[in-house]
């Protein structure tokens, strides 16, 4: 039985992370940012003069570099199921790509913690018998955390059966 999800040429079908992740990860870096510019500015002109409140606007170009920076390490971010294993791919600079076969996981969980649920997200967290080969993939609707969740255990209980 053929399962995993292949393209025409053989290469596996990969999945990006959808768009909340992203947002989530976005309004953190404006709500910190503009706290950040703001409470420099008001410091730094109070205590200095209102010409070094200027430098409060250091934050500002912290958080246009930031949000580039955001956009690009989300579009890097995707996985892809195969017939024996589960790829994660991830890193701008650095790229990272993560093989867990299904027949070494042991455990499989969903996460969603207070500002994912808040967004509509879950994180899927994969362990495995060697601590090295662990992998997670953030960012999911909690529907396809649920799907792969389930997908997973399946296989995995069907590729250890041999061991």
């Amino acid at each position: 039985m053929e399962t995993g999800t292949m393209g025409e040429t053989d290469e596996p079908a990969w999945v990006e992370l959808p768009g909340g992740l992203l947002t989530l990860r976005r309004t953190l870096l404006l709500i910190w940012t503009v706290l950040l510019a703001v409470v420099t500015a008001a410091v730094l002109g109070l205590t200095l003069g209102p010409a070094w409140a200027a430098l409060g606007a250091f934050w500002l170009a912290v958080l246009a570099w930031g949000w580039v920076l955001l956009g690009r390490n989300w579009r890097s971010w995707r996985y892809a199921e195969r017939a024996d294993d589960l790829l994660i791919s991830r890193g701008v600079l650095w790229r990272k790509e993560t093989v867990v076969p299904y027949g070494r996981m042991q455990l499989v969980e969903v996460t969603s913690g207070p500002l994912e649920r808040r967004f509509g997200l879950a994180s899927v967290q994969l362990h495995t018998a060697a601590a090295a080969t662990d992998a997670k993939i953030p960012g999911l609707v909690p529907a396809e955390a649920e799907r792969l969740r389930d997908r997973l255990t399946a296989l995995g209980e069907a590729r250890s059966a041999g061991l």
